[in-house]
């Protein structure tokens, strides 16, 4: 039956219970689905200072210092420190402005998939944010599976730990991934303080390294006087910095962290004035500081741990399986400070690995289930925490055990996910900005869309350069690509028969208060694809030359929006009578058979009469796909009967009429 709720006075909304909205029936069913649908907006209770939520985007963005001077050692050599620097000034310069704006554009945490689907319509924005959404879980799964081996690795490698953990890197990456799993089942709170307490503890750790590694080398001028004559092999400063230049995309994983610094947007604490704002300016300025901070120490700490590294460590130590390899500056701290100090170096780093691993999963369950569900391109269960956790835990196990935990071999993927993820949001921002330029003819707008463009450029090239360098990343990103498109097209199948309204208001007064008239059994539903008397009354003569009919008729017209891309829609709908007749005008359906399907439910008419097309079936399935038209008649069939048996409707249920044309 109908539900009718007030939405405001003399306004009522039509509803029905579905599949989707009914509460769980079995106890394991309650267990899963406990709590909010992650697809919802919620407002956050609590807020944060800027300067503590800092941290929670830190543990992402600040771990990579437990990797990233290795992989710049390995990559570069002698000229780890420049072509390092080349990447901070490439944060500082590009994708900390690219973000600045995502932040003013996105102040709700959609980041900058939700930019592009915005100035994009209809399925060519369904269609790019899938594959975005196939370069995000690429990201973010690799985020974890990555952290979690290289926190193995740091686990592995120490001197104290190593006897009892031997070489099992991927049964205790995998024990890092079931723990962050059952934690997240149990519900994962306090996360801001946590990441706080792991991630000041290994900034300040790393602080000691670097200063005790600038300490050796002030007391030791030949390592730097053996530094500079091995950059005279590349002629000039000139020829340097070019070099440098070109290989700084190797160097890319330096740049993540900053989608996860806008998904957290709403947790930043604004100003009192934002309630009465219509964007939150406060906030915005607040998250603008926060990347700005993080991006500026980020910056300062890999611009020193890179030289530190590159002057201390010997080139056998840090190659490939080499005891420095992964783990430059933990390999630094056990040499320049010790053992005792090199393990408690690495266990903060394995904490703060382990936590950056709860930071994706917490930006992905939050990110996937913004879209898929909406979309009809993922069951109902994708907008619930505890199922998603455990089909993310499954794809991490199958990774791990795909890539052996090495976190090499993962590199690739994530910086591929990484540089394709900044270069989107590149786009959405130079997009919008030439949109406004062309809407106001600002000349500062203007030079602030060409700067954008230039540096949508700059990640273009990083992009190509990495996937040419490394193609396995572009390889492994696809295949996660084709996983959701194949999933979505699927479950857009199955899902095909939902009603696919949300719900319905009344255009009118009148329109409400006839509605009576016409609700529980009183009229003849008849769906009629021609506007105007002369049909509904061809319609009429018809239906009453072949059938017997009791009560009167009520046609019904469905109009569509222009993008059928969506999945669900509320409806607008006017009642007025017409003679002896009704007629039914509904507007803002995605697709004509559900919408008539969900009418039906709700006016429960004495009999239902469908018309047929006769046409092809194959062409009509692919309007209905696509563009939520085809065979009504069929369709609308078999909608209703997946509807009565879900709801047990075995009585009451009206005779439905199928015309041939």
């Amino acid at each position: 039956m109908p539900s009718v709720k007030t939405a405001q006075p003399k306004k009522r909304v039509l509803t029905l219970p579905t599949r989707e909205t009914a509460p769980p029936r079995t106890a394991l069913g309650r267990w899963l689905f406990r709590g909010g649908r992650l697809d919802a907006l919620h407002a956050h209770e609590h807020n944060y200072p800027w300067n503590w939520v800092i941290w929670l985007t830190g543990v992402d963005y600040f771990s990579s210092l437990a990797y990233q001077p290795g992989i710049a050692l390995l990559a570069a050599g002698a000229l780890s420190p420049t072509a390092t620097l080349v990447l901070v000034l490439v944060t500082l310069l590009g994708a900390l402005p690219v973000y600045a704006q995502v932040a003013r554009r996105s102040y709700a945490g959609q980041g900058s998939i939700a930019m592009l689907e915005n100035l994009l319509s209809g399925w060519n924005s369904k269609l790019l944010v899938l594959v975005l959404l196939g370069f995000a879980a690429t990201d973010f799964v690799i985020t974890m599976t990555l952290s979690a081996a290289d926190a193995a690795r740091h686990a592995v490698a120490n001197p104290y730990l190593a006897p009892y953990l031997g070489h099992a890197q991927i049964s205790l990456t995998l024990l890092l991934l079931l723990v962050l799993t059952i934690i997240f089942l149990i519900g994962f709170q306090e996360a801001i303080r946590v990441a706080a307490l792991v991630a000041l503890p290994f900034m300040a750790l790393n602080l000691v390294v670097i200063s005790a590694g600038l300490w050796r080398i002030a007391g030791h001028p030949e390592l730097m006087n053996q530094w500079r004559m091995t950059m005279t092999v590349h002629a000039d400063w000139t020829a340097v910095l070019l070099a440098s230049a070109l290989v700084f995309p190797k160097l890319a994983l330096g740049l993540s962290g900053f989608e996860t610094g806008v998904a957290v947007m709403p947790l930043v604490k604004g100003e009192e004035e934002d309630a009465q704002r219509q964007t939150p300016e406060g906030r915005i300025r607040n998250t603008r500081k926060l990347l700005t901070a993080a991006a500026s120490l980020m910056g300062v700490y890999l611009v020193l741990s890179s030289f530190v590294t590159t002057l201390l460590i010997p080139e056998v130590a840090y190659r490939v399986d080499g005891p420095a390899s992964g783990r430059a500056l933990a390999y630094l701290a056990h040499q320049v400070l010790g053992n005792v100090f090199g393990t408690v170096y690495d266990l903060s780093t394995i904490a703060i690995l382990w936590f950056a691993g709860a930071s994706a999963m917490a930006g992905l369950i939050n990110l996937i289930p913004r879209y898929l569900p909406r979309f009809g391109m993922a069951p109902h269960w994708v907008s619930y925490r505890r199922p998603m956790v455990l089909v993310l835990f499954a794809i991490d196990v199958i990774v791990t055990v795909v890539f052996k935990a090495n976190v090499d071999a993962q590199g690739s993927a994530y910086a591929t996910g990484v540089l394709v993820l900044i270069l989107s949001a590149a786009v959405a921002v130079a997009l919008s900005s030439w949109r406004e330029y062309r809407a106001s003819l600002d000349r500062r707008t203007m030079l602030l869309s060409g700067y954008f463009w230039a540096v949508t450029a700059v990640f273009a090239y990083t992009v190509v350069a990495n996937v040419f360098e490394r193609p396995d990343g572009v390889i492994i990103s696809t295949l996660f690509i084709l996983t959701i498109l194949a999933f979505s097209a699927l479950s857009r199948y199955q899902r095909a028969k939902e009603l696919r309204v949300s719900e319905v208001t009344f255009t009118d007064e009148p329109s409400s208060e006839l509605w009576t008239s016409i609700a529980g059994g009183k009229v003849n539903l008849v769906p009629i694809r021609a506007m105007g008397p002369e049909a509904r009354a061809d319609k009429a003569t018809e239906i009453h030359a072949h059938y017997q009919v009791n009560g009167p008729l009520a046609f019904l017209h469905v109009n569509l929006i222009d993008n059928r891309s969506e999945f669900v829609a509320p409806l607008r709908m006017r009642v007025r009578q017409e003679g002896e007749y009704f007629v039914i005008d509904v507007w803002g359906a995605v697709a004509v058979a559900n919408t008539i399907a969900f009418l039906t439910e709700l006016v429960e008419p004495a009999g239902l009469f469908l018309d047929l097309t006769g046409q092809n079936l194959m062409s009509q399935a692919a309007k209905y796909i696509f563009m939520g038209e085809g065979e009504t008649g069929l369709m609308v069939y078999t909608i209703l009967l997946h509807y009565w048996e879900w709801a047990g409707k075995k009585a009451s249920r009206p005779p439905l009429y199928l015309m041939s044309p």
